[in-house]
């Protein structure tokens, strides 16, 4: 069996910084998950004692903190800014520009239209920027909001195009002005591009990444959508053998918070099944 990674996969620009912030900050405590991988975060304790805290609370006079890549909301860096703590931002620049563009189109008047998860902590963070802003995931979801005519509108870092492009022209086709920013990640663009490409010629895929990582299940979707035996892994202990019995291409495909060395190991436990 044939072992083919996709063209584009793992660690993404943001997540990169937010890694050699990190490493480069020792003894200091994450506000929240830096990444969405769990593995990492545990390398990351026992290589650097990167703690976790999950509340301002829980963050101690002195403490060095540093903010997630996915940011946080408006009130709570606040807080953190009001205690006498070392604070450091792993933000991604990426996920700060929709928080800049909310704020600033809230201060025109405009209706904020938001495409993305509104349980997830990078648009929870964005929406802290904004007035009454609107989150959706579709949009149908779209038509029962009372929105102004001037309408702004941006996406989670991490979705899918095709799905913002019609909530763009829903908009579009019901209001006189309509501010489009595309906030996808061009990270995302391309790990989700290449996923669909290799999963059109791969008989099985495996999708590597964290569970609750949004562009990891994302790029499960995706494959999922054209071969239909795609599975989403954290790491190789996942791994079932019959997956892979008679099978000729498996493609190989990983989450923006995917390090190279999980995908190592997912490929060398694949490789030991000698299928």
């Amino acid at each position: 069996m044939e072992i083919k990674l996709a063209k584009n996969y793992g660690f993404c620009f943001g997540v990169k910084r937010a890694i050699k912030i990190a490493e480069t900050t020792k003894n200091s405590n994450t506000l929240g998950p830096l990444i969405h991988n769990k593995k990492e975060i545990e390398r990351l304790k026992k290589e650097h004692n990167i703690g976790l805290v999950e509340e301002i609370d829980e963050v101690k006079e002195g403490d060095t903190v540093v903010i997630r890549t996915h940011g946080i909301a408006k009130d709570k860096l606040k807080k953190l800014q009001e205690k006498d703590v070392n604070i450091i931002d792993a933000t991604c620049p990426f996920v700060t520009k929709p928080q800049q563009i909310v704020e600033q189109m809230s201060k025109e008047g405009y209706s904020i239209v938001i495409f993305g998860d509104i349980n997830h902590p990078e648009i929870k963070g964005v929406m802290s920027y904004a007035k009454d802003p609107i989150v959706v995931l579709s949009a149908d979801e779209l038509k029962d909001k009372k929105l102004k005519e001037k309408v702004a509108t941006v996406a989670q870092t991490t979705r899918k195009f095709d799905e913002y492009k019609k909530i763009v022209n829903y908009l579009m086709e019901n209001h006189k002005e309509v501010r489009v920013f595309n906030t996808i990640c061009n990270a995302t663009f391309e790990n989700q591009d290449a996923a669909k490409e290799l999963s059109k010629e791969a008989d099985v895929m495996i999708v590597i990444g964290g569970k609750n990582s949004s562009n990891t299940k994302q790029l499960y979707n995706i494959c999922k959508e054209n071969c239909k035996d795609s599975y989403l892994v954290e790491d190789e202990n996942e791994l079932k053998k019959e997956w892979f019995e008679g099978k000729k291409l498996c493609g190989i495909t990983a989450g923006a918070s995917t390090p190279d060395w999980i995908i190592e190991k997912v490929i060398g436990k694949i490789r030991e099944f000698k299928v």
